[in-house]
């Protein structure tokens, strides 16, 4: 298998580098060896590299920026997977691509399904939504998995965020009134690896972890778990104190319903998907060790 890996630096793909090692020779060129947002480039290292399966954990993640920075983050969103997923029809080559729980409208309480309406809050939103559309409409052979509230030992992520300001602070708040399914990139690699070896039916899956919880609920657990870990902080888990997204105002709408449905991704891979707790657990013990 002769896989092209997209986004090898980020906290997905460099996860993926890892779990994808085992299936065959990997093509992971970095911004230095191919610039994403140059469309020829990106065409000529296609034609000479000949991929078998690609695998595009590149993305414009930059959630407030691309409300200013919008034909950046379109080409990357959206841009980007279009390409990919023309020349992956043409080729009979396999697509990978990763979307966001952004894409939907962010109400109500109920877990998003895969057929859910859809309706994004943001740019950012809205160029992951047509990067999804673009890629189902090639009738190229591709899986699209939807994430949410992605974190990992490395990067810059809300888990580490918080343990730099617990070793700070004596209180925080945090927003309570979004809820959704904290995702390590670890799992995100590990489950992607199995549906590509197992040759998972084409099409759209939500991958997050059971559970759900809110901001605050996430720090909160965080701030429990690397105190009982051995961890030396100034805050108190009580001091935590819980606000809602209307008293934390950012450049782009948030989604208050981020939770995901994951039922059809486990049914189709007969797998159970951990709860997010323990893959916090995971996480915060590779980032405590290094």
């Amino acid at each position: 298998m002769n896989i092209l890996l997209l986004g090898k630096t980020g906290q997905v793909g460099f996860e993926l580098h890892r779990t994808l090692s085992p299936l065959g020779r990997i093509n992971a060129p970095g911004r230095a060896e191919l610039d994403l947002a140059d469309e020829q480039a990106v065409a000529a290292y296609l034609a000479t590299t000949k991929p078998s399966i690609i695998v595009n954990a590149a993305a414009w993640t930059a959630v407030d920026a691309a409300e200013e920075q919008k034909v950046e983050a379109e080409r990357l969103n959206a841009g980007l997977p279009e390409q990919l997923a023309a020349w992956a029809k043409t080729q009979n080559c396999r697509l990978v691509h990763f979307s966001s729980d952004y894409v939907y409208p962010g109400t109500g309480e109920s877990p998003w399904q895969e057929t859910s309406p859809t309706g994004p809050l943001s740019h950012y939103g809205k160029t992951k939504l047509e990067g999804d559309h673009a890629i189902d409409q090639s009738g190229a052979d591709h899986l699209i998995f939807r994430t949410s509230w992605v974190y990992s030992a490395r990067g810059n992520n809300f888990m580490k965020t918080m343990l730099r300001l617990a070793k700070k602070k004596t209180e925080l708040n945090i927003v309570a009134d979004q809820v959704g399914n904290p995702t390590p990139a670890r799992l995100i690699a590990q489950v992607t690896t199995l549906a590509i070896h197992n040759e998972l039916e084409k099409g759209l899956y939500n991958l997050s972890p059971s559970g759900e919880t809110s901001w605050q609920g996430f720090a909160t657990e965080i701030f429990k778990q690397a105190r009982r870990a051995g961890e030396e902080l100034t805050l108190n888990p009580e001091k935590a104190h819980p606000i809602p997204t209307s008293a934390y105002p950012t450049p782009a709408q948030r989604p208050l319903n981020s939770r995901l449905d994951v039922t059809k991704l486990e049914q189709a891979l007969n797998i159970q998907l951990p709860d997010w707790q323990s893959q916090l657990a995971l996480t915060l013990c590779e980032y405590l060790e290094t």
